[in-house]
């Protein structure tokens, strides 16, 4: 497969790479010789202002791909065989699906001024998906079927290799316990929490945890295990939290502590693992760093995955901080606050530096679905998060891309908060 452009940029061989991988099995040949391009005996892309040949796909440049700075850009949605897309330009697939990949991979609104919510971080209200109501869509994977429909019309014969649907489950360790292996202070002053609030239920249920009458609520290990057990093709990722301190958004039990120790070895022995960034690295880089050596030094591996404890990052600070500290894969593109496709796809794409206009090494597999996002942001009931996760798998199998959910280990223990949660999930994961 070959692409003529009159002009190469990095921006436009990052995009053809992620497409042509996606599309075709291997990256597109670029390339701006003219002559090259005709004598070519593969499949022809032009991506110019006028046609060249008739057998050619014909993409009419926008002039996004061809700039070096980051301007606001005018998005204009059209439709193209029930699709909706960005950037409309004549041609043969009536938009610039570069252009407009590239966009939206890029997360390129997110380097423009916009709106912080109450964590610092990008609103999804900002985003154009959002805004446009695509946001449910993996809109860059239907573009990619599209293109590979309008290079099988002029290549019947042309082999287009195409990727098999894929579930991944991953669960975020935010805070192991619920009562049990915390310091002896911080458990009093829980308890005194509760019986100044007057929550005797609770009261209660710390008594009984911690005289070793009943399995501490937030417990679920052992209950996922035998999960995993009857579904054997999944592939779990346990991401901890082991800031070395607590905050009001880091509540985990401290990785000094013996039992929090025994735990990660137990699942780094029968599961990847990552770090979980604490929400106070998000204010001190250092301790991203340091956070990664902790689960380093505590499971004996090295830590090259991640994901962003309240999903919170910048850009480009965060990705950046990521590559430093050696971490090579990141679970984070997703929003915190609604269940979607953040950057449009759900297919794993490496992070495009866009300030320094590089393609980094950084792949970035985005999530779709967040019970905590139905529960606390959505405001879901248990069956109707069902129901939601059943439309991801569903439009995700369609383009054959990868689903990647996030849960917790709380709302899969005993917790009456998260009554009714557990069962939904293992009913969607044994019909996964």
């Amino acid at each position: 497969m070959i692409i003529y452009a009159s002009t190469i940029t990095n921006r436009l061989r990052y995009i053809s790479d992620h497409i042509g991988k996606e599309c075709y099995g291997k990256i597109f040949q670029i390339t701006d010789n003219l002559e090259a391009f005709l004598s070519a005996a593969s499949p022809k892309i032009n991506y110019s202002k006028e046609r060249i040949t008739d057998e050619e796909i014909w993409i009419v440049p926008h002039p996004l791909l061809f700039e070096t700075s980051i301007t606001e850009q005018k998005i204009e949605v059209s439709q193209v065989n029930g699709r909706p897309c960005i950037f409309p330009t004549e041609g043969d697939l009536g938009f610039d699906i570069l252009a407009a990949s590239f966009y939206l991979l890029s997360r390129y609104e997110e380097y423009l001024p916009h709106d912080k919510d109450e964590h610092g971080r990008y609103s999804h209200k900002n985003s154009a998906a959002f805004k446009n109501g695509f946001l449910q869509r993996p809109l860059v994977n239907e573009w990619i079927d599209l293109l590979r429909s309008k290079l099988l019309e002029r290549s019947p014969s042309l082999a287009l290799p195409k990727k098999k649907f894929e579930f991944i489950p991953t669960y975020d360790i935010d805070e192991a316990w619920s009562f049990r292996n915390k310091p002896f202070m911080r458990s009093m002053g829980g308890k005194i929490r509760d019986l100044l609030k007057g929550d005797l239920k609770r009261v209660r249920a710390r008594s009984r945890v911690l005289h070793g009458k009943v399995i501490d609520p937030y417990d679920s290990y052992d209950w996922m295990d035998e999960l995993h057990h009857f579904v054997p093709h999944l592939k779990p990722r346990y991401f901890f939290h082991v800031a070395a301190r607590n905050g009001k958004y880091d509540k985990n039990n401290l990785p000094g502590e013996r039992e929090m120790r025994k735990l990660i070895n137990r699942m780094v022995s029968r599961y990847d693992i990552g770090v979980h960034p604490s929400w106070q690295s998000g204010d001190h880089p250092g301790l991203l760093k340091q956070e990664t050596m902790t689960l380093q030094r505590i499971s004996a591996r090295k830590i090259n995955s991640s994901r962003q404890h309240f999903i919170r990052f910048w850009l480009p600070q965060s990705f950046r901080r990521l590559i430093e500290a050696g971490v090579t894969d990141d679970y984070s593109m997703g929003y915190g606050t609604v269940n979607g496709f953040r950057a449009s796809t759900s297919t794993a794409f490496y992070w495009y530096d866009l300030e320094k206009e590089e393609t980094t090494l950084l792949l970035l597999h985005p999530f779709c679905f967040m019970e905590a996002n139905s529960f606390f942001e959505q405001k879901y009931t248990p069956e109707q998060a069902l129901e939601e996760m059943i439309y991801y798998r569903e439009v995700i199998r369609a383009v054959n891309g990868t689903m990647i959910t996030i849960w917790h280990n709380t709302f899969l223990g005993t917790d009456p908060l998260f009554q009714g949660w557990r069962e939904v999930y293992q009913k969607f994961v044994m019909g996964a």
